[in-house]
């Protein structure tokens, strides 16, 4: 028979999605809950399975379509399955007069007189199930975008990545007539760039450029560095020669944990080809941080090659928006999608909450010992501590004793809704855009929990495939300017929530700081800017200074947050 799958509702509130990418071609043989198609809704990238075991029929969508839920995309034949109602196919078929070909529907045959397998008529014929193919191809939306793009056909790339997955830079090689991409060990995606912020110098998260707010850690002796400062210059093209100081391994075999290699991945990073000296049952073992310091190293030495790139060349993933061809002044991109969609939030918010700004600073020097401290100890539980959670921590304290703060207006029924709740929202930037993984319940879990749930939303934002409930149900938002060097910002509210607060770097600034007996002194201390945002209809100006001010109690008073 013939099942016709309809695309489903993929979440709540979703009209309809974008068809990113097939999985499946006409006539692979698939299984229950394999994923067939990639569709991007104004909320996440979704994976859509398989209804039934079959043979995929007929794909009716190109990719980049747009399709509503409810729409027939992909029919399947599914042997020896009854059903009850014709598909609108044979239900065409139905209304034409009989004509050559077509009387005997066990012989049917098409245009080219091929004997047609699901035809009216034909369950319950002996047909050749197909064979899977052998040749599919397995990489991520952006690579088959660029693909399709620049005109390359993936089953001639040969990928690098985990279980030869192709990478953006396999199809960027393959256009330069690199070949397998194999030897872009050293290409790095701009929006996978883990920012490796931070010192004093830093918020120690990433969010609001190109990491998501928890994904800072320790920068290495040069200072805070972040995507934002290299993705312009230090993609796309290949280093000439190796980095200096760091010579590259050839390899053909290497032990690495799947998260390691998902970093890898990431930073489009031959693991073959990373250094180390340790070695697990006599194999050589990759870990996170060799992948990181040899991508670092990488992007260096493509910075220092950069010059020789030909006038005009585009450099990798940076050229978004500026990547013309000659004598082409303006070039135009879809407007949809999850950047549609936060556009659409943006303005929403910005129109509907008359916003006010409320800007402070906070000494959190003993803030920054406390974490140096408990660091480590979170590191022997496999956990990366950054800063995030302790400032989550103090914005759920100050919630709770500004509860107007996490209130939300229904302006349907003219009430003020007071929440006992806390579900802190992370503002996360994607290569998509901006998005806003949700804490639930963050009142009720400690600082390794926190950064552990925390860096596993973050990561699945960063590679779409976050899913819509998580992305739903915040009562207040954080988000971090300080990845790049911000101190102060002005950030739009995650409407229809009564506040957010940005977050900005943490720099070494005099102070003046008293002691026991009175004296006072100019000290260098550890700085934090804060910048909190909030609803004027339901928060006045004195609420919000109120607010702000007990968050800063908090985090210059890190043993308070004990008592929470």
């Amino acid at each position: 028979m013939v099942r016709e799958f309809k695309l489903p509702d993929v979440g709540e509130g979703v009209a309809e999605g974008e068809l990113v990418s097939w999985l499946v071609e006409e006539g692979d043989t698939v299984t229950e809950d394999q994923p067939v198609a990639e569709v991007e809704t104004d909320k996440a990238l979704v994976e859509v399975p398989a209804p039934v075991d079959g043979t995929v029929r007929e794909l009716r969508y190109e990719e980049g379509d747009v399709i509503p839920v409810g729409d027939v995309f992909v029919t399947f034949d599914v042997a020896g399955e009854e059903r009850d109602q014709p598909t609108d196919e044979e239900q065409e078929r139905a209304s034409e007069p009989a004509g050559e070909g077509t009387a005997d529907a066990e012989t049917s045959t098409d245009a080219g007189g091929d004997e047609t397998a699901g035809s009216p008529g034909a369950t319950g014929t002996d047909t050749a199930e197909p064979a899977a193919p052998q040749d599919r191809v397995f990489a991520p939306p952006r690579a088959r975008k660029l693909a399709r793009k620049e005109g390359i056909d993936l089953s001639s790339v040969a990928g690098s990545g985990p279980g030869g997955r192709i990478t953006a830079a396999d199809v960027r090689a393959a256009i330069d007539g690199g070949g397998s991409g194999e030897s872009q060990a050293g290409q790095s995606a701009a929006e996978g760039e883990s920012a490796e912020a931070t010192t004093d110098s830093s918020a120690g998260t990433a969010t609001g450029t190109e990491e998501a707010a928890s994904t800072a850690t320790e920068a290495d002796a040069g200072g805070a560095e972040t995507g934002a400062t290299t993705s312009s210059t230090a993609t796309g093209a290949t280093p000439s020669k190796p980095p200096e100081g760091l010579e590259a391994a050839d390899r053909d075999r290497t032990l690495a944990t799947p998260a390691t290699r998902r970093i890898a991945d990431e930073e489009e990073v031959d693991i073959d080809a990373v250094p180390t000296d340790e070695e697990r049952d006599g194999e050589a073992f990759v870990t996170p941080e060799a992948v990181r310091e040899y991508a670092k190293a990488q992007k260096r030495a493509q910075e220092a090659d950069r010059e020789a790139v030909e006038a005009g060349e585009p450099v990798g993933d940076a050229a978004k928006g500026t990547e013309f061809a000659p004598g082409e002044r303006e070039r135009r991109e879809p407007y949809t999608g999850v950047r549609k969609r936060i556009a659409e939030a943006m303005v929403e918010s910005k129109y509907t909450a008359p916003h006010v700004s409320h800007h402070d600073d906070a000494d959190v020097t003993d803030l920054v010992d406390a974490r140096a401290e408990l660091k480590p100890r979170a590191e022997e539980r496999g956990i990366r501590l950054t800063y995030m959670p302790f400032i989550i921590k103090a914005v759920v304290a100050a919630l709770n004793e500004h509860p107007e703060m996490n209130a939300v207006l229904d302006e349907e029924n003219d009430e003020i809704v007071y929440r006992d709740y806390y579900n802190i929202g992370i503002a996360t930037a994607t290569d998509v855009g901006l998005m806003v993984p949700v804490l639930e319940n963050a009142d009720e879990k400690g600082l390794l929990q926190l950064a552990s749930e925390m860096n596993e939303l973050v990561q699945k934002a960063r590679e779409r495939t976050i899913s819509p409930d998580e992305l739903q149900g915040s009562t207040f938002t954080i988000t971090n300017i300080g990845g790049i060097g911000g101190e102060y910002a002005t950030p739009i509210i995650n409407y229809p929530e009564a506040g957010i607060l940005a977050i900005g770097e943490i720099s070494r600034k005099p102070r003046v700081v008293a002691d026991d007996d009175g004296t006072e002194s100019i000290e260098p201390r550890s700085v934090m800017t804060l910048s909190a945002s909030f609803d004027h209809r339901l928060i006045d100006g004195a609420v919000g200074a109120q607010f702000t001010n007990t968050v800063i109690e908090y985090l210059e008073n890190p043993h308070l947050l004990l008592l929470e």
